[in-house]
């Protein structure tokens, strides 16, 4: 058991080294959470299984606050209302509902942050199609080799890792650094 935990924490720690080549990337897409935020845009968060868990603690820190008191500010985890998702999912298909959430909601200007360990899970896919084609903004948080969605997003932020875990653990790190740049911008 305790080569288990040392192991564990070394593959951690050994990740958030490699984190350093991301970080350029990390600062253009919380510049780019501040611009939306700023022009009174909104932010739309989506993901599958511990990504859609990521999905709605980036959206309540946005929504609340993170550690500096402020306004609260308009995010929305499109993985939240189960009456829309298994409505979507029975009369649509699982593949749209996101996409058809963010066709109701979302307009030009506003932004997508798009989960996926893999880079390829379908219903990401279609809700960063649908933001594509209008004028909505695109950030991806992934992991292993990005998949299909590194070529798609606009911002691709991936993980160098091929761990579902580490990948995981990186992702809630960029959420909360994206967090304390939004409280040090005001």
């Amino acid at each position: 058991m305790d080569s288990l935990i040392a192991n564990a924490l070394r593959e951690h720690q050994e990740t958030a080294q490699r984190m350093d080549a991301c970080s350029d990337i990390i600062q253009q897409a919380g510049a780019l959470i501040i611009q939306t935020i700023h022009s009174g845009a909104r932010i739309f968060i989506c993901g599958n299984g511990g990504s859609a868990g990521d999905a709605q603690h980036f959206a309540a820190e946005l929504t609340g606050r993170f550690e500096r008191e402020r306004r609260g500010w308009p995010a929305l985890a499109l993985t939240t209302d189960t009456s829309a998702l298994t409505a979507i999912g029975n009369d649509y298909g699982f593949d749209f509902v996101f996409s058809r959430q963010m066709e109701a909601l979302a307009r030009p200007g506003d932004l997508l942050i798009a989960i996926s360990t893999s880079g390829n899970s379908r219903n990401v896919l279609q809700a960063v199609a649908h933001a594509k084609a209008n004028r909505i903004a695109t950030v991806g948080l992934l992991g292993r080799d990005g998949g299909q969605l590194a070529r798609e997003v606009d911002l691709a932020l991936v993980v160098p890792s091929q761990r579902t875990a580490r990948i995981q653990e990186m992702h809630i790190l960029i959420l909360h650094i994206w967090c304390e740049i939004l409280d040090a911008a005001g």
